[in-house]
Parts: structure tokens; sequence; C-alpha cells
């Protein structure tokens, strides 16, 4: 399980690139392969820099930085490389990094981590020239063997051809001799309109694999003697241990051992269904004197009484106290409140701890901040950190919930491998029910909303609070929790919005879009009651409030051509409509719902535009659209994590904090609009439109405006 360190003497970089020469990637056990054929195969592959790799068979591998849990950087990052390689799509193929958060940062962190839907937009070029340097290499050395001039080979899916000798070849020949070519410093890219592979709905690296099942997760990884630990925690949040007995936990069968750890008590088994069966079995009193002991609608009501103190300012421009005085004004009142939100991605978090001979562990897990990881494992395993390698697993799924700064997991996973002593390989496991009442949530958030339109339809003064938990832990302004409130693309000349951080024992984190998915809601539903106010159309009253050229606008107007938005739609459904910037990627989304048969929303169409600069692979692109209004439509709709009475977490697993069912997915029509612009992220973005456009929808539906979620909450109370 030995990763091969490289002398410091044979690494290399590429000036501004961060290409290192002669890079060794961990072996081929208990590793995962998307293609299924693992590498260190039966093809030998010999690397000719840090993310790209040559098989004797021709594969082309990439080493991912950015680990792969659905949202495709396998195939979008193999897709830079292959164009500037010129290979063919059916040569490629990908695995996760080593952990080196130098070698693999992401170039928008400083350190190897995926998040904020950055993965495409922070290494466009850095894999482009990755490509572009493994292919002049290659070239360089067939001209070497070929005795022929390097500027007369040309390359074209995957063949080296040299015409005048009719010397043709494909790369895993040469791929050795490349690896003593002299690396380029400065690469030249391709021209995009020369592009092939960019732009091209190429299929998935993954799919097949997911498919068929031998995709291989954490969960997968079984090495012999295993031991399964699972976690009791408490049912609030901040409580402690005050005593435990385990008595009854070690008569199961099975079980080996219960340890206490800072996060709970830990048992230890020969296999899954023991450990439960253990954990279940002990008797736990919990100290609450530090837990919250609120309810939510008792933190609903400490959050709104910060609405008449002093906040911490984001934006104040014009004046709104005056602005709003003015006469011939309609103005409009809202108080929307957003609950907790749980990421309940289809993986729970795990991990799994094996020591080598020479005392030092591999952690396999799926590490969205493997660094992170790295450095926290060896903290508490008394190790440097050469010493813990981190191998990045597929996962299934995260939004957010991977992303966590000083990797609190890795912390109580490590923490459970340590107090057993690591003599046994340990899977480290959390349960459903341990995940969607573990915390780590969307915060909960408030917002008061004042504005005044006047009879033309523009917004003259707009004032918005907004009160949350700080997810960056500050005490001044948090940017996550006004973004996209304090930088409204609308023309408003009277704009004030501030923010108040609230303290909880409940740890907050990001989630899906982070800010976007409580402020795009507050902001895209309230324009759309001012607009209705003055009697003006939703889509021509947001464009007459942006810039005619902006990329917002392009977006809207696509939306709208799509959805025929001037057409009276079927009997007894209504459109509603909303577009939202987030990562620089920006989304308009139109919905057409109607009244279901148990009186909730029953969302039947949603036709969005998208423009996220150059689309690397649109059917990736639509896909995370697809995906996104999903996974927002479930939110807006069903799911929030409540605390009952005394604080405890009301919530437990798909049953009563469920996503949208098969046959309530809407058909979705996605358009990406054409662009030169850098590539931005996908991830994300296609989540925030569809909260607003389907409670514009519903207001027009039931004349009442959407003032909390979940909207099937508000039915049913």
């Amino acid at each position: 399980m030995t990763i091969h360190e490289i002398p410091s003497t044979r690494r290399g970089f590429l000036a501004g690139v961060g290409l290192v020469i002669g890079v060794a990637i961990a072996p081929k056990m208990l590793r995962a392969s998307p293609t299924g054929t693992p590498a260190g195969g039966s093809s030998e592959l010999l690397p000719l820099n840090a993310f790209v790799k040559i098989g004797t068979d021709d594969t082309v591998t990439i080493l991912s930085k950015h680990i792969e849990f659905g949202q495709g950087p396998f195939t979008g990052l193999a897709t830079l490389v292959a164009e500037e390689l010129d290979a063919d799509w059916s040569q490629m193929r990908a695995v996760h990094s080593p952990t080196d958060n130098k070698i693999y940062a992401n170039l928008a962190f400083g350190l190897q981590g995926t998040g904020g839907s950055s993965s495409i937009a922070n290494a466009y070029e850095q894999m482009r020239k990755a490509g572009a340097t493994a292919r002049a290499m290659l070239v360089a050395a067939a001209a070497q063997e070929w005795n022929v001039p390097a500027a007369e080979i040309t390359v074209e899916k995957g063949r080296m051809r040299h015409a005048a000798s009719g010397k043709e070849s494909g790369f895993g020949a040469f791929a050795e001799k490349a690896k003593g070519q002299v690396v380029p410093q400065d690469p030249k890219l391709k021209d995009p309109k020369d592009f092939v592979l960019i732009g091209t709905d190429l299929p998935k690296l993954d799919t097949r694999e997911k498919i068929n099942g031998t995709a291989i997760f954490t969960l997968d990884i079984t090495p012999d003697n295993l031991l399964i630990a699972v976690v009791a925690h408490p049912k609030h949040f901040g409580a402690t241990v005050k005593s435990f007995d385990d008595s009854e936990a070690h008569k199961v069968k099975g079980v080996v051992d219960v340890k206490q750890i800072p996060q709970g008590i830990a048992v230890y088994a020969d296999n899954t269904f023991t450990a439960l069966k253990g954990r279940d079995a002990l008797k736990i009193e919990w100290d609450l004197s530090k837990a919250e002991t609120r309810s939510s609608s008792e933190l609903a009501a400490e959050y709104a009484r910060q609405f008449a103190k002093p906040g911490i300012e984001a934006t104040n421009t014009g004046n709104v106290a005056t602005a709003f005085q003015q006469e011939g004004l309609q103005t409009i009142e809202a108080d929307i409140v957003f609950p907790f939100l749980a990421h309940a991605p289809m993986e729970p978090l795990d991990a799994v701890f094996i020591k080598a001979a020479d005392g030092s562990v591999d952690i396999y897990n799926g590490a969205q901040f493997p660094g992170f990881d790295q450095q926290v494992a060896a903290e508490i395993l008394k190790l440097d950190e050469t010493k813990v390698r981190v191998n990045t697993q597929l996962a299934g799924g995260s939004f957010g919930r991977k992303a966590q700064f000083g990797s609190p997991y890795m912390q109580e996973a490590a923490m459970v491998y340590a107090a057993i002593g690591g003599d046994r390989p340990l899977k480290h496991m959390w349960t459903r029910e341990d995940d969607i009442q573990g915390g780590f949530y969307r915060p909960m958030y408030a917002h008061r909303m004042r504005g005044a339109i006047d009879a033309e339809g523009r917004i003259t003064a707009w004032e918005q609070i907004i009160v949350g938990q700080s997810i960056m832990a500050k005490a001044d302004l948090d940017s996550t929790s006004v973004e996209g409130a304090s930088n409204l693309p609308y023309q408003i000349p009277n704009l004030k919005v501030t923010s108040h951080n609230i303290t909880l024992p409940i740890p907050p984190l990001w989630w899906r879009s982070v800010g976007h998915t409580h402020t795009g809601f507050a902001v895209e539903t309230f324009v759309d009651e001012l607009l209705t106010r003055v009697s003006r159309d939703p889509v021509e009253g947001r464009l007459a409030l942006l810039d005619k050229d902006s990329r917002h606008a392009g977006v809207l107007r696509k939306a709208a051509e799509m959805a025929d938005w001037g057409a009276t739609p079927p009997e007894g459904r209504a459109r509603g409509v909303a577009v939202v910037e987030s990562f620089g990627s920006f989304v308009a989304q139109v919905a057409e719902v109607s009244v279901g048969s148990d009186g909730a929303p029953r969302v039947h169409k949603v036709w969005c535009a998208v423009d996220c600069g150059v689309a690397v692979n649109p059917n990736i692109i639509k896909a995370q659209m697809e995906g996104g209004i999903g996974y927002g439509l479930g939110a807006v709709l069903f799911d929030a994590v409540m605390l009952g009475k005394g604080g405890k977490i009301m919530q437990s697993n798909f049953h009563d904090y469920r996503s949208i069912r098969i046959n309530e997915m809407p058909d979705v029509a996605v358009e990406i609009i054409k662009s030169a612009e850098s590539p931005t992220g996908v991830g994300e973005p296609g989540v925030p439109p569809i909260g607003p456009a389907v409670a514009n929808a519903w207001r027009k539906l039931t004349n009442a405006p959407v003032r909390q979620l979940p909207i099937v909450s508000l039915i049913s109370s």
C-alpha cells in the first residue's frame, strides 16, 4: 500500500502550470478506476507529467485533482487533455490524483480541493497545457526515432503520422522515450475555432462502471480482517456524554470493543449489522448543559428579533430611507424564513484505514479536501504527513457535505481508529440517520424585505436584512450570507443590504450553491411581487431593470423564448420565472406548475437557459442543470431539518427528509448560450432559480406568496 515518493531532484515544475515530471501514483490495490482498467494493470502506465500517463496499449490516463462524485470532472478534465493531445476519446481514462496540496492544488483555493463549481474553471488552461505538453514530448520522441523534423509529424485521433516517410504510430510505443524529452515551458494551445472535442457531447468516462456495479466506492473496500465502527451521537447539538453503560453492547456476538471518543461512543464489530446492534444496546446519559434546546420556531422568533437591531452593512447605495418617502410608489414588505437543510447525499460518510508494515497508514475515502483530511489524520495518529496517504475514491454525491474546514468527519474517523490501536483495518461508517442528524447544515436564515416600485416598473428602493449563521465563522460580514443580495443585477438606485450573524451550537456548512440557496429565492420572489403590484410582466419587467447586453438578460430572454412565455399556459397551470447568477454562471428558468391532487405544487415542465462560458461538455452541463433542478426542487417543496421541543432533531431518513421522486421530476429542457468567455462552473448554478420560479408560479395560482420553506409544510400545517 506504499506510495513511492519521488526525490525532489527529479521534480520539475512547468512555469505557471504546476506540472511535475515523473510523479508516481498510488498502486492499483484497492484503488478505483472509472474505466474498469486500474492503473498499473495489463498496460504499463508511463507518466509524462503530473496529470497525464500514457499506457503501452495507447490508453491515456489523466490524474484528476478533483474528486468525482457525479458532477463530471473525470470527463471534463479528460476532455481538456484529449483536445490538446489530439487523442481519440476511446483512449481516455481517469483516476484520482494522489494527495498533494502543491502539485494538485485547486488554483482557486491554493490547496487541493473540490467545491465552488470550480473544477473546470480553475483547470481549463492547466489541463490543456498538460495535454499539449504530453503531445509535444511524444512528437519529439517520434521525431527522434524516425529521424524526421517534429514539425512534419501530425497527430490525429491518437495516431502520430509522418506523411513523407509513411511512418505511423500510436502513443504507447513512444511513451518511455517521451519521458526523456525536454519539457516545453510554454506549449502552444489550440485556437478555440480548431477544437475537435471541446464543445461536443462526449459520453462520461464513469457511466458504464456505475451502471454495471464495477465502480469502486469507499463502501466497496473490504480488506481482510476488517473491523466496522459506528459511533453513537447525541440527539441534541452541543450535548456531550455524561455517562454510559456498554455491558449490553458487549453481550452482542461479534462486538469487539466499545470506546468513548469526544464525539460520542464508538462500537467496533466484525460486521455492520453487529456494530449497529451493539450501538443500539448502549445506555448513554447525555449532558445537555451546553446543548441547543430551543425549537425551530423558537429560533425563528429569535431571528426575527434581530431585524430591529443594527446589522453589518453589506451594501448601501443612494438613500433608502428618503427613497421610501417619495409619493406615488407601491411598497411591499415581507419576512421569509428558510429552514436548516441537510445535504443528504446518496452515500453517507465513511472511511477505511489500513496500516502498512512500516507503520504508515493508507486512508480510503471520498475526500473532497484530501489535504485537510491528511493533515488532521496525521495529527491525530501522531504520524508525519508523509506517513498518511489519503486515497480519494469515487463518492456518491456531496453537495458540500464533505467540504469541511478542519475535516471534522476525518477527526472522528481517525479518533475511532486510534482509540482501538489501529492493529486491524477499520471502516468507520455513518448511517443515513447519522448524516441527516449530524449537523453541518445549510444554516437557517430569515430575510426581511422592503421594496418600492413606481408605476413604470422601476424599483426605486430596496432594503434587505439577512439573519443567519456565518458559515465562515466570522464576527464581521460573511460574503456567503449575502452573495446574490449585496450584488443585485437590477438597476436599483437606492439599495441597502445588512446582515446579522447568529451563533448556535449547530454546525453550519455550505450547501449546493451556498448563499444563493436563500438569497436567490428571496430576491427573485420579491422582484416578482413588486413587478406584479404594478402589473408589469415578470420577464419584460426584469429585462427593463437589467442591462440589455448583460448575460443575465441573455439567459432570461432565451428561457422565455424556449417556454414561449407570451403564450397562455394549459388550463389550471401557471408559469413562474427566475434568473440567478452564481459562481460566474448565469441561469434562467421558467417553471410550469399546477395544484396537485394533494394540494401541493405539481411542477410539469422547466425551461432552463445557462451561460457558463465555453461549454467544455454540453452533455455534462445539461445533466448538471437537470440534477440541480431536481435537487433544488426537492428542497423547496419538501425539505427541512426541524428542531422539536427541547431542541431534539426531528428528521432522520428519506421518509421524513425526502427528495423528489421520479414521478415528481418535471420534464426539463436545457439550452446553453454559446459563449467565448472562460468556462465557469455548473455543479451548483442550476439550483437557485428553481425555487423562486416555482414559488412565483404558485403565487399566480393561489394568490399566496411563499414566505416560508418548504412549500408543502405550509400547505399541510
